[in-house]
């Protein structure tokens, strides 16, 4: 779910972001079956799936913020057109949940914040260490502090609120922008800066495989179709579900 196209791709970040897409699908997978009764577990209180979803979804938005330090194309309207499309499908997000989840909908899931995070992202591209030390202080502000303020439900998007609201996706913008900084930093410090000629996979590309890393191919076209694949997987999953175990 890259915020920004990209003049030329990393495969690198293509990989990684195919990973990440894999671990989603298992993870609504076992939710899904979870939801059909084939399973019994608590996805809002077990530590070992709230781990695990913090992980996904640490390793999505890490990918956003070194996405947009890869974006080199000085034409913006490939970022608008971006956001657009992710605006769209965030919206779509919040009215197919609500049709299935009426009481739980998702309000501000992944796909809303990445809209609202690359926009203010954007705005720190040109810096490098002064976004690490954002990022460390996003998180931490958003662990630590709280306010009864802020659990207005017009507010509850900040993620400052006192308690977790009764939605089936939930990014709020803090603590999980200080992830988006850190990715910021990882990425005009990895790919722009010193790293950059000393770390030969950083510039790997699909023509540079050998026989034997040719498999990283399946993960990178599912990194470069991640949005598609968010928003159609479950609807799939789901569906099959049903007509397997309705009856």
């Amino acid at each position: 779910m890259s915020a920004l196209q990209t003049k030329g791709r990393s495969l690198l970040v293509d990989v990684s972001r195919g990973v990440a897409v894999i671990l989603m699908v298992l993870y609504h997978f076992c939710f899904d079956l979870n939801y059909f009764g084939l399973i019994h577990q608590n996805f809002n209180y077990n530590p070992f799936w709230l781990t695990f979803r913090a992980l996904i979804v640490t390793c999505f938005l890490t990918l956003v913020g070194i996405s947009l330090v890869l974006a080199t194309n000085k034409n913006q309207r490939h970022f608008w057109i971006r956001i657009g499309k992710l605006s769209a499908a965030s919206l779509a997000v919040t009215a197919g949940s609500y049709l299935i989840f009426p009481q739980s909908f998702i309000f501000f899931g992944i796909l809303h914040f990445i809209v609202v995070a690359s926009l203010i992202a954007l705005l720190f591209l040109r810096f490098s260490w002064l976004n690490l030390v954002l990022g460390g202080a996003f998180i931490l502000f958003g662990i630590l502090f709280s306010n009864p303020w802020f659990d207005q439900p017009w507010l509850q998007w900040i993620g400052l609120m006192t308690y977790k609201p009764v939605t089936e996706d939930y990014v709020p913008l803090f603590p999980w922008l200080g992830v988006v900084f850190i990715g910021l930093f990882l990425g005009k410090f990895l790919f722009q800066e010193r790293l950059k000629g000393t770390l030969p996979v950083l510039k790997l590309k699909k023509k540079d495989l050998t026989p034997a890393t040719q498999w990283v191919t399946g993960p990178a076209w599912l990194g470069q179709h991640s949005l598609a694949i968010y928003l159609l997987h479950q609807p799939l999953l789901m569906g099959i579900l049903y007509l397997l175990f309705s009856h």
